[in-house]
């Protein structure tokens, strides 16, 4: 498994060998998955815009926080009601399992990931939730990449709403262990012999390490080679760019 923002592509741009590193694991027929805390995009968009880099790949091999949280939010309260914030890739995977999206009295208040975050619509979970509404949320967060530097996350605007609460989310995404098993489920494989490649020791290297997986961590994203000593747990190994893994395949 491996992360894609930070590992495959950053900005919308190809990160070198990451479209040689996804031919080989096809060409070796090795069963991989593409994972994205990023709830904004469905996974057609995510194909989408994947090709537009120079990698090809089916809707199928794309895991998102959205698909998981749908999935977490079907297996608790099938056919239930949900207030969302965020964009279409979180709102479709919830259609797609029968939620209806609603402001009158919600089961959950489902906050994700976007690059226009209201005020409105904040101020209204934050009412749903003092009301009783269960406060779920993709992913932890707190900030993303842009061309300009970073951006609050969906983890920094779920404090926001923590804070004028008290109720704290449950986070579905990485590095939640449910995002990962769901994941393997998805493979129809066992941790002992799966990896999780990612850029990020909070949620890509915690996440595979709790899921019992080895763990690569890649410095082409959003951390540093010295970051690394700051954290109490290690990844099985650390490279600069996922290239460097293409002949271990």
């Amino acid at each position: 498994m491996t992360d894609m923002d930070g590992v495959l592509v950053h900005e919308g741009r190809l990160i070198p060998g990451a479209d040689t590193f996804i031919e080989r694991l096809r060409d070796t027929s090795t069963p991989f998955l593409v994972l994205t805390n990023n709830s904004i995009y469905t996974p057609r968009d995510l194909q989408f815009r994947l090709r537009h880099t120079g990698i090809d790949l089916p809707v199928e091999s794309l895991w998102t926080s959205a698909l998981a949280t749908a999935a977490f939010l079907d297996s608790q309260r099938p056919q239930g009601s949900a207030y969302v914030v965020g964009e279409a890739g979180l709102t479709t995977a919830l259609h797609d399992i029968g939620y209806v999206l609603t402001d009158s009295d919600p089961d959950y208040v489902v906050l994700g990931e976007t690059r226009t975050y209201s005020f409105e619509a904040v101020t209204t979970a934050i009412r749903l939730v003092d009301k009783g509404a269960r406060f779920v949320a993709t992913n932890p967060d707190p900030t993303g990449p842009s061309s300009e530097g970073l951006l609050p996350a969906t983890g920094s605007v779920a404090a926001l709403i923590s804070r004028a609460t008290g109720v704290d989310p449950y986070f579905v995404g990485k590095p939640n262990p449910l995002m990962m098993r769901a994941a393997l489920n998805r493979l129809e494989a066992h941790s002992e012999t799966t990896a999780m490649i990612g850029d990020r020791m909070d949620t890509d290297i915690v996440a595979g390490l709790e899921a019992g997986m080895r763990t690569v961590l890649v410095l082409s994203g959003i951390m540093k080679a010295e970051d690394v000593d700051r954290y109490p747990f290690r990844p099985s190994r650390v490279v600069s760019t996922i290239a460097e893994l293409v002949d271990d395949i």
